[in-house]
């Protein structure tokens, strides 16, 4: 069969290496790609928000399975345009995406049906969410309702410090439309923790627990990130929070989707607090985490293309989800600056050193083709995944591989699992 696969970052790498293992798979297709997807798969120059251009490429190849990646293009209905083209495409449609596509309906729905989240309120206007400010418990915590790659969220230490947060967020629109409405949440402590599954409508099956570090520096501190690096499986998610989380916070949510009519097909991203007082949903994501994807996939044991064509055909309960009994690390390789500001253009050295490497991986993110030369082309350049047996074991050889690569203005954090050594 032939897929076509939409993004151009690690986590859409972390899809094609996968979807190559897969007997079924004789061609990958990835809209736009980058260089390191390249080498698996034909990139071609269609940006992910450009659904005219997907679907008609798509019909012309004959596309036999799209794979959406990317959180805009699914809040932006991609995937509503491929079915009414009657192709097959992985990926929840425009009704059940707004579960990520707008915090302050996903907050409402864990209200609606006792899904455990923290206490929080929705505001419209500014001046509303400064008056709340002059008596709420502090810290707090400012989210943009809409998306904005992961770094609309503010932890606000003080009074002076939200006001600046609601200032940034809904007036001076830092991270755009996103910002028209705004989520504040108490702050809540303990650790944290993402586990991914894949839904059919009906049924869910989770996949391996992980942990992201999103803070741009080492001990994370600085500004939020896509995300720095992440480990697999999380030490801390127990199997009785596993099965407390079964009860009162996965299939419930599935089927709270169901009952509003919005039913959910793909992948439900669920990232967790574990406070005190037990797991607390923290946020949805409606797609792959990135670098989640790029711990949790190298460990599945089963065919990803089969899976998700059991989550489309409603056929997920016959399919036995299985992890292989080891752990991974991921460190990103950034650009010195990024997120704030950072160079692009220069030439990535030591990539040849993954070739033929079965525990070892070099994900691209933000790399592109000068000449034959491979260069740098945005904030997070690579992701850097090493397996071992142990999550210490994973995390030695993911730091020794990092060494492999040479740019200018190289950056990571020297911390990634660092958790690992207190658990």
């Amino acid at each position: 069969m032939k897929i076509l696969i939409v993004g151009s970052g690690g986590r859409e790498h972390a899809i094609a290496h996968s979807a190559s293992k897969s007997k079924r798979v004789d061609k990958i297709y990835c809209a736009p790609g980058n260089a390191g997807i390249g080498m698996i798969a034909e990139c071609v120059p269609i940006g992910a928000m450009e659904f005219d251009r997907i679907v008609d490429f798509a019909r012309e190849k004959e596309i036999d399975l799209t794979v959406v990646g990317m959180d805009d293009p699914l809040v932006g209905g991609l995937v509503d345009r491929l079915e009414e083209a009657g192709l097959r495409a992985f990926g929840p449609r425009k009704n059940a995406a707004i579960l990520e596509g707008s915090k302050a309906f996903s907050k409402e729905l864990m209200k609606k049906y006792h899904i455990p989240t923290a206490a929080y309120e929705i505001f419209d206007s500014p001046g509303d969410a400064y008056a709340y400010l002059e008596s709420a418990e502090f810290p707090i915590v400012l989210k943009a309702d809409g998306l904005a790659l992961g770094k609309g969220v503010l932890i606000c230490q003080n009074l002076e410090e939200a006001r600046d947060g609601v200032r940034t967020i809904m007036e001076d629109k830092q991270f755009g439309t996103a910002g028209n409405r705004l989520v504040i949440e108490e702050f809540m402590t303990g650790r944290e923790v993402s586990v991914l599954s894949f839904v059919d409508g009906a049924a869910i099956k989770t996949m391996t627990s992980a942990q992201d570090h999103k803070r741009a520096g080492d001990g994370d501190a600085g500004p939020n990130t896509g995300g720095m690096g992440t480990f697999s499986p999380s030490p801390f998610y127990t199997e009785e929070i596993d099965a407390y989380c079964r009860k009162y916070i996965y299939q419930p949510t599935v089927d709270a989707m169901a009952a509003e009519g919005r039913e959910f097909k793909g992948i439900i991203f669920f990232g967790l607090m574990l406070t005190e007082k037990g797991p607390r949903v923290l946020e949805y994501n409606v797609r792959f985490g990135d670098p989640e994807a790029q711990v949790v996939l190298p460990r599945m044991k089963n065919d990803l293309i089969e899976v998700m064509e059991a989550c489309i055909d409603g056929t997920l309960d016959k399919i036995d989800l299985q992890f292989e009994d080891n752990a991974a690390v991921c460190v990103v390789l950034a650009s010195r600056g990024y997120p704030v500001s950072y160079e692009k253009g220069f030439v990535i050295h030591g990539l040849e050193r993954f070739e033929g490497q079965d525990s070892r991986f070099c994900f691209h993110a933000g790399t592109r083709y000068s000449g034959e030369d491979i260069v740098t082309n945005g904030g997070r350049v690579l992701g850097i995944t090493a397996t071992g047996g142990s999550l210490g074991e994973a995390r030695k050889n993911a730091y020794d591989a990092t060494q492999w690569i040479t740019f200018e203005n190289k950056y990571m954090r020297s911390d990634i699992g660092k958790a690992i050594d207190e658990a």
